[in-house]
């Protein structure tokens, strides 16, 4: 089991959100951890999802900074490199 940590770039397997990317901008306990994707769920209300319904995309380069400009910054250079 991957061991999560701030700065992740996660896909979501189950809920609403299934299919979605997010960045962990925290950890809850051993078992869930806070995503935001920095438009729908803002780093101020980010939401939490069990770590057995994400799947670890890759490491954020660089310094990650939980501000939504820059999660929405991230995310849409993975969305683009996974097409």
């Amino acid at each position: 089991m991957y061991c999560y940590k701030v700065g992740d770039i996660v896909l979501s397997l189950a809920g609403r959100d299934k299919k979605r990317l997010f960045a962990v901008v925290g950890m809850a306990d051993q078992n869930h951890v806070y995503l935001s994707d920095g438009k729908s769920r803002k780093t101020a209300s980010p939401k939490k999802k069990k770590i057995k319904h994400i799947k670890f995309i890759k490491n954020s380069e660089g310094e990650f900074s939980p501000a939504d400009a820059v999660v929405r910054k991230i995310l849409a250079g993975v969305k683009t490199s996974n097409k």
